[in-house]
């Protein structure tokens, strides 16, 4: 029996070139799309997904196309913010899959989209001893033709919503080497803060650009009176911005509106963009946009 170093070329499979092919399809992708920035808080539970969704209908508001590729294959929720879900229709041609439209014209990809219902699970073996770099290795793909194969057309922005674990921006990293940042999202506690220092840490090491932490769920808003309470006994995360030695964007206080459908079934920032929150989401959008300008020039 011959093994591969016996085997002249690749064996007849021809997988260089399909791996080439594939590459260069992802990168035509990208290149239509401007900026690319990631979101991500090695812990679940911050709100991530919220801020994201927001700041999308920031840029949104403010005139920008923007899409957003939920990263989180096993539990996304992306489409559910942006009220896209698998009955939304793909349109599939030879050019790939068409992005699916969400609250405020927002582009979105998400493996919900892809499900047959809203309760099916991501099963990516059934062999109960598959290791986890083989899963790993399967996340890593599907992600790779989540971009190569969504047809985002030009976008000014691309948001992705990161999974939980800092070990997963190795795959974005790879597949986007221009990515122009991350923001790093954690809520005052300290076992939160004391996660998302290691994917700072992490980060940092990598030489991925960080455009600093956000502070989420600082504070609670009171539905009737707008004034703050406190949500969270924890170290002040401006504190570990300072250690750190990255930007503090700054806290973003809870509001119980966030989560709920809107009345018009658009995202919380379009109709209260003069809200506290709201306008800490503006400011948090007034921070990433300075940021990716200054790294420009």
């Amino acid at each position: 029996m011959k093994t591969y170093e016996d085997l002249a070329g690749d064996g007849g499979s021809n997988i260089i070139s399909q791996v080439v092919s594939q590459r260069e399809k992802l990168r035509n992708r990208l290149d239509k799309i401007k900026h690319k920035v990631a979101l991500m808080s090695g812990k679940g539970g911050v709100g991530k997904s919220s801020i994201t969704a927001n700041i999308a209908a920031c840029l949104a508001d403010r005139g920008h196309s923007v899409g957003i590729l939920d990263a989180d294959l096993n539990g996304p929720s992306i489409g559910h913010l942006l009220g896209v879900g698998n009955d939304q229709k793909l349109v599939i041609d030879d050019d790939g899959i068409d992005a699916g439209e969400g609250a405020m014209g927002i582009k979105i990809m998400s493996m919900d989209m892809l499900l047959s219902g809203p309760d099916t699970p991501v099963m990516w073996t059934e062999d109960a001893g598959a290791t986890s770099t083989w899963v790993s290795t399967m996340e890593s793909t599907a992600l790779r033709e989540l971009l190569a194969d969504t047809n985002w057309g030009e976008l000014d922005y691309l948001l992705i919503d990161m999974p939980p674990g800092s070990d997963r921006i190795d795959n974005i990293r790879d597949l986007i080497p221009e990515l122009a940042g991350v923001v790093e999202i954690t809520i005052p506690s300290q076992l939160s803060q004391h996660i998302v220092s290691k994917s700072i840490t992490k980060n940092n090491k990598m030489g991925v650009p960080i455009i600093g932490l956000i502070e989420n769920m600082a504070t609670y808003v009171c539905p009737h009176c707008d004034k703050e309470g406190k949500l969270f006994e924890g170290q002040d995360a401006e504190k570990l911005s300072s250690q750190k030695g990255i930007n503090y964007i700054g806290k973003i206080p809870f509001d119980t509106r966030v989560s709920r459908p809107t009345d018009s079934g658009t995202l919380f920032y379009a109709e209260n963009k003069d809200s506290i929150t709201g306008k800490a989401i503006a400011s948090t959008v007034d921070t990433i946009i300075k940021f990716i300008e200054n790294k420009s020039n």
